[in-house]
């Protein structure tokens, strides 16, 4: 019987107990290629002993970057983590200096990247990386080393005993992974977990996930960089789930019909684009047909688990269902009966909604430097409550600071950051960790999260705004793609917006409005903006005055990660986002 105490445990764990015929399944020029959980060891060692031909030491650093999630990834991960390496996981879409900056702050010694893109961004920098001694590609590129190179160097099993030994001399409490977090602000910083900080999480949490072990099926779209997708694919695996991987954000609405996998992993932004989607469909109906759609709606928005809303409100929720989710369920390929939210808060109309639908979201908590989890929502024993990230995991405890602030302690927090012992010790005081957010426990247990502490600031008359708050309930309007609250130290709270263009093309041509073809002539328009301040008004009734946003800005720009406003995991970079449109702060305060 296998303990699993290091994470390469893991597949071993599936092949004993599962042994699937698709563990890994990636799309290549158009066909799923399945690799079973006997291949996918097989192929690790195969990466394991190559290594240690190439000379890979105990501690060395490997740095992984890949644009989409794919079998490659894992094969790498096992092989690397094997030897007693590390694996540094690197987002893709980072900037060439950020690259420069990981690579040699983490000394890797060799780069293994998915695509032309990543590698030339690599290839601009590695000059300047010393460390570097070579770069290789999973895809095939003229002029640049394959990773399949290893898997011939690899073949011969004569130093398989070498890997054997390897892994025994890994303790469940050595360094696994540095993985370095975006930030809002500053240079990356290496969080340092280790495999005991990882495998605890993992495990810890798989009481919460109500998998049929053996026979669900996975869709992975989300950047396996970061350690939330990267400890669910570990969880994946424990319980013999088929892993399939996405193209790309782009194609996961045609990979979900073409999977029809029973759970996905998504962060709130996405299941906000279904949600506007799917409404945008039942907008376009007409007749009953439409006034069915909408009343399932108003029936969803009031949803409550468990019953709590009456005898009368399920019998109706039974018809819709029957009449109008199920066919959302149909458009998320059939069989999707959980979906995992992490990363920032879910608005809660969309854990309602879904739920009601029969395609619960269970929004969870956690940071990096938490392995990530600390608490999740879980449909069985009552252990789900709309608004909260859920009660706190097995085997870890969690404190609220006199200021509100929640600080986690146990087995998932982190080593430290690497080559950082002085902002190490700022974070982690007596074996708790500060987490940096605010939030409440409300009577049943369930962990609420109000703001982030570093976000939260103070207008001119002194009183406190939490930002994160008021622009979550500002984006339930179908005008607003992206908003940021601004007004530290001013009279009053202001923002900038990011319109929803398709959707304000679409309204303009229902109601005959003429607003021009570009971004900048939508903005200036001041039909749009009209538009957009009865939805603010709106919204603002839910605020004390002190918060209403009473002054806003259009932007023409996109917010995306490639421009700088957002960080990999969909976050706002609110200074760079200050920076930007410095212009229009001078336009609202001056």
């Amino acid at each position: 019987m296998i303990n699993i105490t290091r994470l390469f445990d893991f597949p071993y764990y599936q092949q004993e107990n599962f042994n699937i015929p698709d563990a890994l399944v990636t799309k290549y020029n158009g066909v799923w290629e399945k690799t079973s959980t006997t291949e996918y060891i097989d192929k690790a060692n195969t990466i394991s002993r190559a290594l240690i031909r190439m000379e890979i030491q105990k501690n060395d650093k490997i740095a992984v970057i890949s644009t989409n999630n794919r079998t490659e990834w894992n094969i790498m991960d096992i092989g690397i983590l094997q030897t007693g390496a590390q694996n540094v996981p690197i987002y893709p879409t980072i900037s060439e200096d950020d690259y420069e900056y990981i690579l040699n702050h983490s000394g890797a010694i060799y780069c293994f990247v998915s695509d032309e893109e990543v590698l030339r961004k690599v290839n601009l920098i590695k000059d300047r990386v010393p460390s570097l001694k070579e770069v290789y590609s999973f895809n095939t590129i003229e002029g640049t080393k394959n990773w399949t190179e290893l898997l011939v160097l690899g073949k011969d099993q004569s130093n398989q005993d070498v890997v054997e030994d390897r892994k025994n001399n890994v303790k469940p409490e050595d360094l696994a992974t540095i993985i370095y977090t975006s930030g809002t602000t500053g240079k990356p910083k290496g969080v340092m977990l280790s495999h005991h900080n990882i495998v605890s999480d993992v495990l810890s949490s798989a009481s919460r996930i109500p998998f049929e072990a053996g026979s669900s099926k996975a869709l992975s779209f989300l950047p396996i960089c970061h350690i939330f997708e990267r400890m669910i694919l570990y969880l994946y695996q424990y319980y013999g789930v088929s892993i399939y991987f996405g193209e790309s954000i782009d194609k996961v609405s045609d990979n979900i019909k073409e999977v029809k996998p029973t759970v996905i992993t998504a962060v709130p932004r996405l299941l906000e684009k279904v949600y506007d989607k799917i409404y945008a469909k039942g907008s376009e109906l007409t007749g009953i047909k439409k006034k069915l759609f909408f009343w399932a709606i108003d029936l969803g928005l009031i949803y409550e688990p468990y019953g709590k809303n009456g005898l009368w409100y399920e019998f109706q929720l039974k018809i819709a269902r029957k009449l109008i989710f199920s066919k959302w369920k149909e458009g998320l390929g059939g069989n999707l009966d959980l979906m995992v939210s992490g990363s920032a808060a879910l608005q809660p109309r969309l854990a309602r909604v879904f739920a009601a639908a029969e395609i619960p979201v269970m929004e969870g908590y956690g940071l990096t430097e938490t392995s990530p989890v600390i608490s999740v929502n879980d449909m069985r024993n009552r252990g789900f409550k709309v608004g909260t990230v859920g009660k706190v995991i097995d085997n870890v405890e969690v404190i609220i600071a006199e200021d509100g602030e929640i600080l986690c302690k146990g087995p998932n927090v982190m080593m430290g950051y690497y080559k950082d012992e002085k902002l190490t010790n700022e974070v982690i005081t007596d074996g708790y960790f500060h987490t940096g957010d605010i939030g409440i426990f409300d009577e049943e247990g369930f962990l609420k999260i109000t703001d982030r502490k570093k976000e939260m600031f103070k207008t001119s008359g002194g009183k406190y705004i939490a930002p994160q708050l008021i622009e979550n309930t500002m984006k339930q309007s179908r005008f607003i793609e992206q908003i940021m609250v601004i007004g530290d130290g001013q009279k009053m709270p202001a923002a900038f917006i990011q319109p929803s263009f398709d959707f304000i093309k679409e309204w303009a041509v229902i109601h005959g409005i003429d607003i021009g073809k570009s971004n900048e002539e939508i903005v200036a328009n001041e039909k749009v903006i009209e538009r957009i301040q009865v939805e603010i008004d709106s919204l603002n009734e839910k605020f004390g005055n002190w918060e209403k946003i009473k002054r806003f800005e259009l932007t023409p720009d996109l917010w995306s990660v490639e421009g700088g406003h957002l960080t990999p995991t969909l976050k706002l970079k609110r200074k760079i986002i200050m920076d930007k449109y410095i212009d229009l702060f001078h336009k609202i305060y001056i």
